[in-house]
């Protein structure tokens, strides 16, 4: 029987950029189903009391230094994005109205490269109304849903489900109610579904 991996994500962090850019061809692997929950990083922080890594000097250089490194293993261009941190609530927003309307994959690229490949300050509104018309996006229609009432409830329970399931921090996965923390845990998540 296929697994599935429940896959906490926000495009505002780097390591949510690396485990995206590997965990779908884990999953094809290993005949697993991932299941996407954009969810919003601050509100977890905020509900949890987590602060990013970079809120300590030390730890932030660090990371750096270990996202040099994983996206080097990976084979992935990175780069830190020269406007980080980034306030992402209106991105998460569209995510969910992307993955309703059926175009989740396209847009979780265009944002995750955008942000990290490409070093595009994704919390300027037009650079974001830019990148979503080069992806070929209704812009409007991605523009209203950001405002949506119902857009922004979804969000709010994804968020909360996310702290209900024991997140403090992105990307999380959930196998088989079990909890894996950083991009550098995928080779827990393989064997999980393995």
């Amino acid at each position: 029987m296929s697994k599935t991996i429940d896959f906490y994500y926000d495009y505002g962090s780097p390591a949510a950029y690396l485990a995206w850019s590997q965990i779908y061809d884990i999953a094809e692997k290993h005949s697993a189903t991932v299941v996407r929950k954009p969810a919003l990083l601050g509100g977890i922080f905020k509900e949890t009391g987590n602060r990013p890594p970079v809120s300590v000097p030390a730890k932030g250089k660090y990371m750096f230094h270990d996202l040099v490194r994983y996206s080097k293993k990976y084979g992935v261009d990175w780069q830190m994005n020269s406007a980080f941190p980034i306030n992402t609530i209106y991105l998460m927003r569209g995510a969910l109205y992307a993955q309703k309307e059926g175009f989740i994959e396209a847009y979780d690229e265009a944002c995750f490269n955008a942000v990290w490949r490409d070093n595009k300050n994704m919390g300027d509104p037009e650079v974001v109304a830019q990148v979503f018309a080069e992806a070929g996006f209704d812009t409007e229609a991605i523009g209203a849903s950001m405002q949506d009432p119902e857009i922004k409830k979804q969000l709010f329970a994804v968020t909360a489900e996310a702290v209900e399931n024991g997140l403090f921090g992105m990307p999380s996965f959930i196998v088989d109610g079990e909890l894996y923390w950083g991009q550098d845990r995928l080779d827990w998540v393989e064997e999980a579904i393995a």
